[in-house]
């Protein structure tokens, strides 16, 4: 099934929502920061609609993977400065007295790590701020060639915010997470693909659709229950020593042959054939965000 083969009525339709939704046929879910005209700007609007979408795609059973990407020139260039006016206007002690958790919105961006399904970046422009923390918190990152990066903090006098100074050196490690905090300078795709930090750059036509395609290699062929522990382990363990992982991938493994995912993954393996995982099992819905109770 190629790329185009979309359901036919989106969950989402309105082109001016700040955050698009989008289900394929194949499994896979995109969501597009649908702000280009403020270069894809994190502020409260955005970030409750991203949010509610991302709970979308993970209480959906069709759903095996979901892909995140910007409209326009940009991914996300961090904080939106429309939403900062009131601060850089004020004095010092009016802007200590500033909400940030409005532009942060309802969670922080380390939630993706908490998901069941595997969240993928397809970093097309400008990632920067709290937009490269939030790329960083997605599983597995794509950047279209040319794309600018920049941690920025440290040149606006601000520091590592929300979790990037605990994701950043476990992908690229310490020493490099250091010069690009401590410096905050831009650099390209091409260097961040160097680094570790994204898995490939491709040409910025070909970004979306190859994200998707490798999405829906996942969403085919890998069970659900699988990527759901995979994902629990990888994050869970950078805070256990090596035996005590060991130990609890042991236990794990016991539960998951248990499972009917592995009955399937091997009668397919030896006929020779694509895998027909069931469906994720349903999580109980999540409370509502700030804002959105009813």
């Amino acid at each position: 099934m190629s790329v185009g083969d979309r359901i036919a009525d989106p969950v989402v339709s309105d082109q001016s929502e700040p955050v698009l939704y989008e289900v394929f046929e194949t499994g896979v879910a995109v969501l597009t920061l649908n702000r280009p005209e403020r270069m894809n700007g994190w502020g409260g609007g955005l970030a409750t609609t991203f949010y509610l979408r991302l709970d979308d795609a993970e209480a959906d059973p069709d759903v095996r993977a979901i892909v995140v990407t910007g409209k326009g020139r940009a991914f996300c260039a961090g904080a939106d400065m429309g939403d900062l006016t009131s601060i850089s206007a004020a004095t010092v002690d009016a802007a200590a007295d500033t909400d940030v958790g409005k532009l942060v919105g309802a969670r922080h961006p380390h939630f993706t790590t908490t998901m069941r399904k595997p969240v993928i970046a397809a970093i097309n422009g400008a990632c920067a701020g709290m937009g490269m923390t939030m790329a960083l918190m997605c599983d597995v990152r794509f950047a279209a060639d040319g794309a600018k990066f920049t941690t920025s903090f440290a040149r606006r006098g601000l520091i590592a915010e929300y979790g990037i100074s605990w994701i950043l050196p476990r992908i690229v490690g310490q020493g490099v997470a250091l010069d690009l905090l401590l410096s905050g300078r831009v650099f390209l795709a091409d260097e961040a693909q160097r680094l570790g930090l994204v898995k490939e750059v491709v040409a910025p036509d070909e970004l979306l659709p190859r994200a998707i395609a490798y999405a829906e290699d996942i969403a085919a062929n890998c069970a659900p229950s699988s990527l759901a522990v995979i994902k629990q382990q990888v994050y869970a363990d950078t805070m256990r020593e090596v035996f005590d992982a060991s130990d609890e991938a042991e236990k794990l493994m016991h539960e998951s042959m248990r499972r009917p995912d592995f009955i399937e993954g091997i009668t397919s393996f030896f006929e020779k054939r694509r895998p027909n995982f069931p469906p994720p099992a349903r999580r109980p819905a999540p409370e509502p965000l700030k804002g959105q109770e009813s």
